[in-house]
Order: C-alpha cells, then structure tokens, then sequence
C-alpha cells in the first residue's frame, strides 16, 4: 500500500495555503487536502453538528409527528429516536473518512458509482443541500426575524435577505469560517434552546392520543410511525452526504473512532431532543398548525416572552448555522459533477457557485414562502431525501 506522501505525488492537490486562517475564502475546490494543511481534532465536529441542529427545521419534524401522522407523544418519541439512531451511525462511520481519503464526500462517492454514475447522487446532494435545504432553513429564520422585530409578513423580502447575505458570506470563506462560526454559536444557542425546551416540556399535553383523522394517519398508528421514523431518519441522515467534508483536513492519524462518535453524537443529541420538543409542542394548548398559520409563532403560547423573543433570534442564528454548512456542501457537490469550464479557478467556482446557490435561493423562497406549514411538502421533502440518501 502506498504511503500518504506517495499518494500526494500522483493527485491533484489543493491549491494556496490555507492552515487555520478563518476571516479568507478557503483556497482550493474538492482536491486533495495535503499532510501540510491537516489541522483539527475530533471534538471539533461535535461543535459542527450540534448547532446547525439548533433551529426550528429540526423542532418542525417532532410536530409534524402529531399534526400531520396522528401519532400520540410516546408513538412520537420512539420513532424520532430509532429513526434519528440509525442515521447517525452512517453519519458517524462516514465521518471517519475524512481524514483517511481527504477529500469532500462526493468525491469519495466516486469510489463506488465511478466518475459518471457519481453525477446522480452528487446532483441529488446540490439540489437538496444548495436549493432545498437553504430555502427551508432560511424562511424559517426570516419569520422568525420578522416576529422578533414585530414586522408584517410584506417585509419577508427583508428577513430572508439578512439571512441569506450571511449564510452566504459564511459558506463563501469556506471550511474554517464554518467550524469556528459553529463553534462560537453553540454557546447561545444551547443555552436558549435548553430553556425553551424546559418550558415546552412543562407545558405540554402528554395524554393526547392516535389521531385517525389525521392528513396523512392512513395505516392506523403503525403507518405513522413508519412515516415518522422515515422523517426523523431522512433529517438525521440527510447530514451524511456531507460528513466527510467537514473532517477531510483532519490528520490521518487522527483517532478515527472517536472522531466518528463525536460526529454522530452530535447530529443524534441535538436532533432528538429538539424533535421531542416539537412534538410536545403540537399538543401545547393554544398552538395553531393550519397551512396559513406561522410556525415559529407557536411557541408563544409555551414560553414567557423574553424566552420566546430570545428563542426567535436563535432560529435565525440556527438558520445561518445550518445553511452555511448547506450551501458549502452543496457547492462541493456542484463542483463535483465535474464542471470544469466558466475560465475560474477551482477556488474561484466554488466562491462563485456559493453566491449563484444565494442568488437561486432568495428567488426560491419568496416564491415558496409559504410551503412552511403542516401539508406545506416539508413532510415530503424529508421523505424524499431519506429516499436517495438510504440506498447511497
């Protein structure tokens, strides 16, 4: 077997130097990442994982257990538990590639399907990363904005750019910027998270029972925690395509295992306690989930106000969070596919095609803007996604 050194001699590399500079855009596409620029430890995932978790997208998916499913809490629970389970032990195992191949996941991806066959998932990935998650994440954080500041719905236009221009900024300076940005985040964002869940928690109905007249209860209560399982596992495992990319530049050497467990600690505590709550707070007297009705705005009727007025900003924080990893990730993919011409550098494209995915995205959600809600097709997009990514 050939040693890393006699590997670097034969592959392209990434281009610039790098290290551990953060306030410049990462040098480089989906190259190879050289002995020389390997930093991180294992910890430092954990940090990744978590609050890209920290926001509403991640609550939604308990409530749309009760509202949309039928199920009651306990129901609920363990399908949200089980589901989001078995998406981290992929996540973390391929996690654990990072520092052995050093390059992004869907370059690795490569391996299995070949350089044509890879154009399929690497595509799915772009679509559902760059375009579908961005659009998702970022219209809850604008309403969140717009409840925070007391705005009418005409300025959605407003709070879905102060949301988009910053994850943008974020995803366009690269690796870095992302693990100290998440990093740095976690601290607000665990700690307003933890006490909003307290106060869901307290308030919630936990005798509610199986809905038959449910949306989508069809198949009685085994059919919706089929349904609530697939959605918890698609959200969970919906961060696997990209596990790779935010481990590459650690050192070979690096513990592989616990690098793996950290990853998948990560996305499974954040998710599982922030999917409960949402459960819990679709049976919090008061809540409305019509299609007209704004999510966010729920958790009013489960916390005093200057929790909630806290809560608002760190859906917005969460939004950044998780969709500075979105769109870099997503690029990732875009470059992936093999595009090879628009006369830019490797590093030049993925700047380029993190802007475009910004651009693509606002248009999007102003149109979408209101797909947010119960039978608004978020119950289908993680559906989706659990159905390309579980056979990838």
């Amino acid at each position: 077997m050939q040693s890393v050194q006699e590997v670097e001699k034969h592959v392209p590399i990434r281009e610039g130097d790098y290290g551990e500079k953060v306030a410049t855009v990462e040098p480089g596409g989906v190259e190879y990442i050289a002995l020389k620029e390997r930093h991180g430890k294992p910890l430092d995932v954990f940090f990744v994982w978590v609050s890209p978790n920290l926001e509403f997208a991640t609550v939604f998916v308990g409530t749309i257990a009760i509202i949309l499913f039928g199920l009651n809490f306990w129901e609920a629970a363990t399908a949200i538990i089980v589901g989001t389970a078995v998406g981290c032990v992929t996540h973390g195992i391929l996690s654990s590639w990072g520092p052995k191949f050093g390059v992004p996941m869907m370059v690795e991806s490569r391996g299995a399907f070949g350089f044509l066959g890879n154009i399929l998932p690497a595509g799915l990935n772009a679509f559902t990363g760059a375009f579908g998650w961005f659009i998702v994440n970022s219209v809850s954080g604008a309403f969140a904005l717009l409840a925070l500041f007391g705005l009418s719905s005409s300025w959605f236009w407003l709070g879905f750019l102060v949301i988009v221009v910053a994850q943008v900024l974020v995803a366009t300076l690269g690796y870095n910027l992302i693990h100290f940005f998440e990093r740095w985040s976690l601290p607000l964002l665990g700690i307003v998270f933890a006490i909003a869940t307290i106060f869901i928690f307290s308030h919630g109905n936990y005798g509610v029972g199986f809905n038959p007249k449910a949306p989508l209860a069809f198949g009685g209560d085994s059919g919706g925690w089929i349904l609530a399982f697939t959605a918890a596992f698609g959200y969970a495992a919906g961060w696997n395509p990209y596990a790779a990319d935010y481990t590459r530049y650690m050192s070979p050497t690096v513990d592989r295992r616990a690098l793996g467990l950290w990853a998948a600690f990560g996305v499974f505590i954040s998710c599982v306690v922030l999917e409960l709550a949402g459960a819990v707070l679709a049976t919090v007297a008061g809540t409305k989930w019509g299609p007209t009705d704004i999510p966010t705005a729920q958790l009013s009727q489960a916390m005093p106000g200057v929790v909630y007025y806290l809560t608002l900003l760190c859906i917005a924080v969460g939004a950044v969070a998780a969709n500075a990893i979105n769109i870099y990730s997503g690029t990732l993919s875009l470059v992936a596919l093999g595009i090879r011409e628009l006369g830019l550098t490797l590093r030049q494209r993925r700047a380029a095609l993190a802007v475009l995915a910004g651009v693509i995205g606002y248009a999007g959600g102003l149109i979408f803007q209101a797909q947010v809600a119960p039978g608004g097709k978020y119950e289908a997009f993680l559906l989706l996604i659990s159905y390309w990514i579980a056979p990838w």
